[in-house]
């Protein structure tokens, strides 16, 4: 199941569309196993709810669901958007590719990083990032609380 925002406008909620698949399905055996919504640091209401243990991501692991995370650089804006400053909080040394790139694939309960691009290498630089070690979730808190506070 994909969706953009349908959980951040209450569309609908993970116990619901479990309801739902149980109910297509005829049992609890149903096929509803992949959930895929944004994660950056641009949409980062559901990075802040899965560090707080709470939100969809949290929901559908809790149900050994994956989670695909859709947008991470949000569709390139983040690359102008972000700051070497904020790159450096994240990952001491990382662009901001990286580092954003990074912070995604960090958040709890994600178990892939979707990715568009036409450049061969930016294949290999996406999957020596997402390979790497999780960004810790303190660091991940604390950059989300320095882009939160008020200019």
């Amino acid at each position: 199941m994909a969706t953009w925002n349908g959980f951040t406008q209450d569309a609908f909620t993970v116990p619901r569309l479990d309801r739902l698949a149980r109910e297509a399905a005829g049992s609890p055996n149903h096929h509803l196993c992949v959930l895929q919504l944004p994660v950056s640091l641009v949409m980062d209401t559901h990075l802040t709810e899965a560090l707080d243990g709470n939100g969809p991501i949290n929901q559908a692991t809790d149900r050994g669901w994956q989670v695909h995370a859709s947008a991470p650089l949000h569709g390139g804006e983040l690359l102008t958007l972000a700051t070497p400053e904020i790159a450096a909080l994240i990952q001491p040394g990382a662009d901001v590719a990286t580092a954003c790139l990074a912070a995604s694939a960090s958040c709890p309960g994600v178990a892939r990083v979707l990715l568009a691009t036409a450049a061969a290498a930016h294949w290999d630089d996406a999957l020596a990032v997402t390979g790497a070690p999780a960004i810790p979730p303190a660091t991940l808190r604390t950059v989300l609380d320095v882009l939160a506070a008020p200019l």
